[in-house]
């Protein structure tokens, strides 16, 4: 079995209270042998196990503060009396005073509560209705009717759908409940999920939802809709995802980013030797010239500061053993530029003893000191210190040994730097340190914690702007960095992956060419819907944690890219902007009411359509020349995003295609302007564009 995600959030059902179903198939075929299915939440407890939940069941303890502090989302699946119903245990079916007490307080603190019923209510000597009172919901005694909405000839079988405003509907629209009760909702409790106008009740709410405190609480009217029978019906499976997602949000979001366990960094973070150190090179950096040199005037302080550096590296290279060969060179290299007078610094023999590829360990951590520029920030060289985790999981190391193979790729961490990395620099490349000649290449570090942190704040905020409901599980996966760190690793790992594959790769870094900009920015594009469809397939082949990645890519590519940096050939930009026009255009996206909405279902094949026309683009331009392509390139882009109204970009600009940088300098710097959605949206969120 091949390593999965961890676990961030405990799902606990009570089995102690006479419950009608257990979350075991085998528990419900000892007490209901000659029906199991009946009363077993097993499948149900299936799809929750396959992704962020540890499922257990309490059978022999009363509801007490040191069993809830266990637990994340508590679920009480109709306490029954014996008399009516076969159940798990003898416990009584109503809560004790002090166990409602202890529920409620937990409730306050964040917890989440799922209370699950039958028709008929009061005979199963059950107190669910003081559990619920405090959030404003009620357990009525009904029996929902509908002979309008209803499985043809049986109007107990109630086909109910999703309130206005329900958190539930994502994906899901149609439920049948059997038998079911119906429930009140006062004081800021909600219908979540409601029967027709001609059923009776009318409108009975046969889902509700409320919350108290810091937590929330569910109660649900029937209880086959998630038993093991009936929850692959109609939309029931995606409607029990809904619904827990929803009550598991409050843990999702106070998740401890202390679980991303980093060995002995934090300590050294804190160390005596790390903040002089820090100092040192920040100090440095002040007096150097964008080529990193030092000037005559400078010599005195930058000796004094190169020897003061040294000693604390020395100092801390114990900590970082699987290090000690680049230690040694760079101690060298410091030499080597300090003989040299202070020049353009060359520090090609520590950088190819640099090898954190070789040792992508969960949570190893490296002290890197290099010159260099760091991208997105400055294109002068300084020395930068930094402090760095590997996030490479069991899981992360399976695919990259099996499905993605890329050897050279190594997720990061920024644990503490200096002053260069206070940009939106989030990579660490050997073409950026300064070097005489060629740098080594061995390694791409991607800080997948800067790309979490971006893409978090960016997304909440946007998604306020433009009115994009996040779903239930959207919200878990916003609320949590170190679950967005993970994921944004999976992405890194296929996205830098598929810069060496396709009809027309292209250098993965982009360092050496010289090409129109948007030819970047397709190509970026290009392995970013590659990930997006890769990440589809391991979700719907067992890996249901790669749907993730989906939802980060459209996110962060159309919410983001398009607004990030300045409008001088921005090429990330605009690989934003086209799948912001390719979706918008397909429907994928709809912009209307001044609201964002996503078809979420509609994605994988808006995505599939454009990942072929790219493909078309990429296998034509093996038979085209370098501007015949860049002038294909260029229509591609302008049937997603208009062109600027001065463009002199169009074939016959130029009498030949003799001299390719007389076709490069008619590109403007903002060949393709911004929309009027994209425009707004920076404006709003008090962004430059």
């Amino acid at each position: 079995m091949n390593p999965t995600p961890r676990k961030f959030v405990r799902f606990l059902a009570d089995e102690f209270h006479s419950e009608s179903w257990s979350l075991s198939a085998q528990r419900a075929a000892e007490f209901a042998q000659d029906d199991p299915q009946s009363s077993s939440y097993s499948r149900a407890a299936a799809v929750l196990a396959e992704r962020d939940f540890e499922v257990s069941r309490s059978r022999d303890t009363p509801l007490t503060p040191e069993l809830l502090a266990g637990a994340d989302v508590l679920a009480l699946l109709h306490p029954c009396d014996p008399r009516w119903e076969r159940t798990t245990s003898d416990g009584p079916p109503a809560l004790a005073p002090e166990e409602i007490s202890a529920v409620l307080a937990w409730v306050r603190e964040g917890g989440g509560l799922l209370v699950v019923t039958e028709y008929e209510h009061d005979k199963y000597g059950d107190n669910l209705n003081d559990l619920l009172a405090p959030a404003g919901l009620h357990i009525e005694n009904t029996r929902v009717f509908d002979r309008s909405a209803c499985v043809p000839g049986n109007p107990e079988w109630v086909f109910a759908g999703p309130a206005t405003g329900s958190p539930f509907g994502h994906l899901a629209s149609r439920a049948c409940f059997y038998r079911a009760s119906s429930c009140t909702v006062k004081d800021g409790a909600r219908a979540a999920w409601c029967a027709s106008a001609q059923a009776h009740p009318a409108q009975a709410c046969v889902i509700g939802c409320g919350e108290l405190g810091l937590g929330r609480i569910v109660v649900v009217t029937d209880s086959l809709l998630f038993g093991d029978e009936h929850i692959g019906e109609h939309d029931h499976c995606q409607l029990w995802l809904n619904i827990v997602h929803w009550l598991a949000a409050p843990a999702y979001r106070r998740a401890d980013a202390a679980v991303l366990r980093m060995e002995n960094l934090p300590s050294i973070a804190s160390s005596h030797e790390w903040v002089r150190l820090r100092g040192i090179i920040n100090t440095l950096r002040a007096i150097q010239e964008p080529d990193a040199s030092v000037t005559l005037a400078n010599h005195d302080g930058a000796a004094k500061l190169t020897d003061a550096a040294a000693g604390e590296i020395r100092a801390l290279a114990p900590h970082f053993p699987h290090d000690a060969e680049y230690f040694t060179l760079l101690a060298d290299d410091f030499m080597k530029w300090r003989r040299g007078g202070f020049g353009r610094p060359d520090f090609a023999a520590s950088l190819a003893a640099f090898r954190p590829e070789r040792n992508r360990r969960d949570g190893l951590g490296h002290l890197a000191v290099f010159p260099m520029y760091t991208p997105n920030a400055s294109s002068a060289s300084r020395f930068e210190a930094m402090l760095i985790r590997t996030h490479w999981p069991d899981w992360l190391a399976a695919l990259e040994r099996g499905c993605y193979p890329n050897p050279k790729f190594i997720p990061l961490s920024l644990v503490d730097f200096t002053d260069g990395y206070a940009s939106e620099c989030a990579v660490l490349f050997p073409e950026t340190v300064s070097v005489a000649a060629r740098a080594t290449n061995h390694f791409g570090g991607i800080f997948c914690d800067r790309e979490s942190q971006r893409l978090q704040s960016a997304a909440r905020r946007a998604a306020d702007v433009v009115g994009l409901r996040l779903f239930p599980e959207l919200e878990c996966l916003l609320a949590n960095r170190p679950l967005l760190e993970s994921v944004c690793a999976l992405w890194d790992l296929i996205h830098d992956q598929s810069h060496a594959l396709g009809e027309l790769p292209f250098d993965p870094f982009m360092i050496r060419q010289r090409a129109p900009f948007w030819m970047y920015a397709i190509e970026e594009l290009r392995v970013d819907v590659r990930a997006f469809g890769e990440a589809h397939r391991l979700a719907r082949g067992g890996f249901p944690f790669a749907r993730y990645v989906c939802w980060v890519i459209v996110l962060d590519r159309i919410l983001r890219f398009p607004i990030t940096g300045p409008r001088v050939r921005n090429y990330d930009a605009l690989g934003g902007q086209i799948l912001f026009g390719a979706l918008h255009q397909s429907d994928a996206v709809l912009w209307r009411d001044n609201h964002l909405e996503i078809r979420w279902n509609a994605l994988p094949d808006a995505m599939a359509a454009l990942d072929g026309e790219i493909h078309a683009l990429y296998k034509n331009g093996a038979e085209y020349s370098r501007v015949a392509l860049w002038l294909a390139a260029h229509e591609f882009v302008s049937t997603h995003v208009h062109p600027n109204v001065g463009s002199r970009w169009k074939p016959g600009a130029l009498p030949d295609e003799s001299d390719p940088k007389a076709w490069l300098a008619l590109a403007h710097d903002d060949e393709f302007p911004l929309g009027i959605f994209h425009l707004m949206l920076g404006k709003k969120l008090r962004v430059e564009c």
